[in-house]
């Protein structure tokens, strides 16, 4: 996949590449697809997919760190 295409995909909010993604499986399942193009809609949807497991990996590790801050916390910091 060219890498403008990469580097749009890398700017995609969750929301964004999450609903492209779902696109791209309708799409796929449709199966009316040319083998190409269909190749072409599954390598997006695997850098999509990959898109949203890093934003959700990030928004894991920031809650678990908010966590940890709260529990840390002294009692009359609360």
């Amino acid at each position: 996949m060219p890498e403008k295409k990469q580097n749009e995909i890398q700017k995609m909010d969750f929301e964004t590449a999450f609903t492209a993604l779902q696109e791209n499986v309708t799409l796929l399942e449709s199966e009316e697809l040319p083998l190409e193009k269909a190749l072409e809609v599954y390598e997006r949807g695997q850098l999509l997919a990959r898109r949203c497991a890093e934003l959700l990996e990030t928004a894991e590790l920031r809650l678990r760190q908010l966590s940890q801050d709260a529990t840390t916390q002294e009692p009359s910091e609360r």
